[in-house]
């Protein structure tokens, strides 16, 4: 059989578990970009009149950090509405221009340091004129961008978009700049001077900011190249996948599973080994895989899946036997033992055998099909029995396995005519 890959790729935005739950967030996003730009637009013309009015440096610097906000604002807003269209020339979406809108907040929070530096270094010295309304509006330009930060924090990883992370970790180096600025104003207007080896709270206050600023677009600025140079995801989400791919018992191994990030949705591929020759199983079970993984993983747009058929050497036989001598049974709940036999495809020579005790032989009840779900954990490829439970629950459990279940004739006497039936089959 040809390796065959299985892949879905659900272009609406309902393809993420929960039809609405997709378009609810995305909504949810391009509200809180444009909540942005306004709160930015409004903080950044209110700083500049005070800056112009009061000739304070600390308020000039606040009023450069706005000013870029607004203008990074409006870019995380297009990025946003950008990023789930699709089009011929981008099939799979242009999600990542939400990372590319964090790399670019990232950018202009280090130039707003380096705008911050240079008026430190550069600013000749002189006392701003500072009023009590200047403060006022100070505190509640504070106010409102701390809260502000908050509200796109928890909207963030509600649904886990790293723009809006970026933007509340933003606002929290904003709302520390702010205070800064609020507590410089303030001293300059109860006319109390403050300084350090001759540097007015204004720089002192300017540079500690600086500090913040950097630290923040750093981590945004490799936050978002991870993602735009196809880094992982992240190793705890592979490791679910996998072991929800484990839990399938007709796949017998898995090759490889690989996932990238694009904005906040997840991209998968897995490549796995099936105890299935039938196309239209082997299909079957790469759905119910699909399935079974979009409802453990959050955001998942597209899931690919490649699958092959089992290539082994080996075939691993069960028997019910009636004693370790190997007499057949014939039946299957009630054999007192099971004869396990690895047998090399090629002459149908006896690798390995060996003889186990039947754990459900005294179940009062289901005891069929216990022993099916145990004989499916001892990893076997094919049953052979005298009765026929194919249409019963033993036999659904072991067909959903990849079991092959082969009725054996009465002419067979003996564990070797009952192997040669079953590899004729």
């Amino acid at each position: 059989m040809k390796r065959k890959a299985y892949m879905t790729q659900k272009q609406e935005k309902k393809s993420i578990n929960e039809p609405s739950s997709g378009h609810d967030e995305t909504r949810q996003i391009h509200l809180v970009a444009a909540y942005a730009f306004l709160l930015n637009l409004a903080l950044a013309v209110m700083k500049i009149l005070l800056a112009f009015i009061s000739g304070s440096l600390s308020i000039t610097a606040g009023a450069i950090d706005s000013g870029t906000d607004a203008v990074a604002s409006l870019l995380i807003y297009a990025g946003v509405k950008l990023s789930h269209k699709k089009t011929r020339s981008f099939p799979l979406g242009l999600y990542k221009l939400e990372n590319v809108a964090s790399v670019v907040i990232a950018l202009f929070i280090l130039i707003a340091g380096y705008e911050i530096i240079r008026e430190v270094l550069f600013q000749p010295e002189h006392r701003p004129k500072i009023s009590l309304l200047f403060i006022i509006l100070l505190l509640a330009g504070t106010l409102a961008t701390f809260l502000f930060g908050q509200f796109a924090m928890h909207t963030g990883r509600k649904t886990e978009s790293p723009t809006l992370i970026a933007e509340g970790r933003h606002r929290q180096v904003d709302v520390l700049s702010s205070l800064l600025v609020v507590a410089a104003a303030t001293l300059s207007y109860l006319d109390i001077p403050v300084s350090f080896m001759g540097i007015t709270i204004d720089k002192i206050g300017a540079v500690l900011v600086l500090f913040f600023i950097a630290h923040a677009g750093w981590e945004l600025l490799s936050d978002g190249m991870r993602v735009l140079l196809d880094a992982s995801i992240d190793f705890n989400t592979l490791d679910r996948i996998r072991e929800i791919i484990r839990k399938e018992p007709v796949v017998s191994d898995i090759k490889s599973v690989l996932g990238r990030n694009a904005g906040r949705f997840r991209f998968v591929q897995a490549t796995i080994t099936l105890k299935t020759k039938d196309l239209d199983r082997a299909h079957q079970i790469s759905e119910e895989i699909e399935k079974k993984i979009r409802q453990e993983i959050t955001h998942l747009e597209m899931i690919t899946i490649h699958y092959e058929p089992q290539n082994r050497h080996h075939e691993r036989i069960a028997l019910p036997v009636d004693d370790r001598s190997g007499r057949l049974s014939a039946h299957l709940g009630e054999a007192p033992f099971f004869m396990i036999l690895n047998i090399r495809k090629k002459d149908r020579k006896i690798i390995q055998q060996e003889t186990l005790e039947n754990p459900h032989q005294s179940e009062k009840t289901a005891k069929g099909i216990r022993v099916a779900e145990w004989l499916v954990a001892q990893g076997i490829d094919y049953l052979g029995i005298r009765e026929d439970v194919s249409k019963k629950g033993p036999g659904y459990v072991l067909s959903n396995a990849g079991v092959k279940l082969h009725i054996i004739s009465s002419s067979a006497r003996n564990i070797s005519q009952a192997i040669d039936e079953i590899l004729t089959d």
